[in-house]
């Protein structure tokens, strides 16, 4: 008796599905609405950077069209060299130092505090937020005045205690005083980030932990400062990036004297670009603040706050 064997079925020729209408107005509607944004992110971010890019390898005083006069790479190497340069990351690192030393704990702190139950908190809030709302500009005249060596405010209050000081005007102590006016005006920033995250920790981690006989500080220690990681590493991040970009507040307080002592890399770029036009010079400077900035997000992003965004992909996985 013959078996017959029937080859392999040939695959189903999967049916011809006509394209969804809804589908197709949902792309179009999507992309109505993205287009504008990608157009100005294109013309007012992409754009300056390549042309930053482009005219740091000339010699370009900014005017007369397009720069010609090629030099390469005899700018960065100008700028490598120039003690200018060496002082402006010498504040920078600085200013960064006293912000994650001083200036956030600070915040965190007074965020804790009026995370109480206390009265008046909402007052306290927005008072230690409004700060923030004011521009750089208005808050670097109002600090200019009270700053002043001559009459002003400070020198005037603390003349009874004997604690004059030029401020501003004093190589030793105008970093100092700059960083005073950086923390008045953005420690509400950071204070609100932390009141947010320490809202978002459910009670009953922090009732527990009480309950097992937790004091306030092992609580804070082992439980509240764990959970705001995330919110703590987010606001490390924007405080460095803005530092790197620091401007308004010097360029009015100080103009980046005296003799260069609190001067800042995006005010020597302005010095350069404007005061002295040397265009080429001045786009090497933001080059290189560009690239600093995008290093230090890179590796932030890769070894510091990676582990937040896979939980956060996790959690939307598992909401799916």
């Amino acid at each position: 008796m013959t078996t017959l064997t029937r080859g392999p079925e040939a695959p189903a020729r999967p049916a011809h599905r006509r394209p969804d209408p809804r589908r197709r107005r949902i792309r179009v509607t999507v992309t109505l609405f993205v287009l504008p944004a990608l157009v100005l992110f294109l013309l007012l971010v992409v754009a300056p950077i390549v042309v930053a890019f482009y005219a740091s390898a000339f010699k370009w005083n900014g005017f007369g069209g397009l720069p010609t006069n090629f030099v390469g790479l005899d700018n960065f190497t100008r700028l490598l060299g120039s003690d200018l340069f060496h002082q402006d990351l010498r504040n920078l690192v600085l200013l960064i130092a006293f912000s994650l030393v001083v200036q956030l704990p600070f915040s965190l702190a007074v965020a804790m505090l009026l995370n109480q139950r206390i009265r008046g908190r909402a007052v306290y809030r927005l008072v230690f937020f409004a700060p923030y709302v004011l521009s750089e500009v208005i808050t670097g005249v109002l600090f200019s005045l009270i700053l002043s060596p001559g009459s002003g405010l400070a020198n005037h209050l603390l003349g009874f205690v004997g604690l004059e000081s030029s401020w501003l005007s004093d190589p030793d102590t105008v970093m100092y005083s700059l960083f005073l006016v950086m923390t008045w005006k953005y420690f509400g920033f950071h204070m609100m980030i932390y009141l947010a995250g320490r809202q978002g920790i459910p009670n009953e981690l922090i009732e527990a932990a009480q309950i097992d006989g937790g004091t306030s500080w092992k609580v804070f220690r082992h439980v509240t400062l764990p959970l705001l990681g995330p919110t703590i590493r987010i606001s490390v991040f924007l405080s460095v990036i803005y530092t790197i970009q620091l401007f308004d507040l010097v360029w009015i307080l100080t103009e980046g004297g005296p003799s260069h002592a609190s001067e800042t890399m995006a005010v020597t770029m302005m010095e350069f670009g404007f005061g002295r036009n040397q265009v080429g010079y001045a786009s090497a400077i933001s080059v290189v603040m560009f690239v600093l900035s995008f290093i230090f997000a890179l590796f932030y992003q890769r070894f510091v706050m990676r582990r937040d965004l896979e939980g956060a992909s996790t959690r939307m996985g598992d909401h799916r």
